[in-house]
């Protein structure tokens, strides 16, 4: 997948450590137990971080109040500088989400989704149409950007929906499970084109449930069970740690368990 029309992340201006979560609590109205609990990490600029999990660890809960769409119970999260409970407005401008639901119109077709949160975003006229051209061009999707989505693969609505988290050029890209149901090589063009994102200086945000892509991809990744982090590191070091694990599947495995979490 051609990597080189991504437009370079001005870097002049974050700090190192583009997003900070720190004691991060959500209690749901009625539950006893929290979603999540004290959560805290760092991610720093221009690297991709996996945050791997297994089902009900609180993975979507904090990409959810990272992302401003709910509101923690206690705890902060500072991007870019900003306290993304205090002003979210700001924060919107500064992070593409590509949820796990695709969050596309399929009656629209690619190039009619990409203009629409285009102009969500603030862009117009000849700028957005080059960037809707540009990240057409990075799904692989130029020859059927005028198609409705309702008539694309499955492969094709998770590029579309990942051109739309990349319109506006985000300092922080937030994938929930990207490479869910698709073909070999949609997942192969979703994956070189994320390392072309971070070469690029985009910082991202990784959630998957296949290892291998973690391993392969992620620069540091954080295991969370129950709320919390467990265990955090590179691929390597964490499993070089684990006595008997050879991957890092072996290491999920390790720390989480084997018993079914349905």
């Amino acid at each position: 997948m051609p990597t080189d029309h991504l437009t370079p992340i001005d870097s002049s201006s974050p700090p190192d450590d583009i997003l900070k979560v720190r004691n991060l609590v959500k209690l749901y109205r009625g539950a006893v137990i929290p979603a999540v609990n004290g959560l805290d990490f760092t991610v720093r600029r221009g690297e991709i971080y996996g945050l791997l999990g297994p089902n009900g660890a609180g993975k979507t809960t904090a990409i959810s109040i990272i992302c401003t769409l709910l509101r923690p119970t206690s705890g902060t999260v500072n991007l870019c500088g900003h306290d993304v409970v205090n002003n979210p407005a700001i924060a919107r401008t500064l992070f593409g989400l590509a949820p796990q639901e695709l969050a596309l119109y399929p009656n629209l077709t690619a190039r009619e989704n990409l203009r629409y949160f285009g102009r969500l975003y603030g862009l117009t006229g000849r700028a957005l149409s080059g960037r809707i051209d540009q990240c057409l061009a990075l799904a692989g999707l130029s020859d059927s950007a005028d198609s409705r989505i309702d008539t694309y693969s499955g492969g094709m609505k998770r590029r579309t929906n990942l051109a739309a988290a990349v319109l506006h050029t985000p300092q922080l890209l937030v994938l929930d499970e990207p490479t869910v149901g698709i073909d070999a090589q949609s997942r192969n063009m979703l994956l070189e084109n994320l390392k072309g994102f971070r070469d690029a200086g985009m910082t991202i945000i990784y959630t998957t449930h296949y290892m291998e892509e973690a391993q392969q991809l992620c620069n540091r990744v954080a295991v969370m069970d129950r709320g919390s982090i467990i265990a955090t590191g590179t691929p390597g070091v964490l499993i070089d740690q684990m006595e008997g694990c050879s991957n890092l599947e072996d290491v999920f495995l390790h720390l989480t368990g084997k018993q079914l979490r349905d």
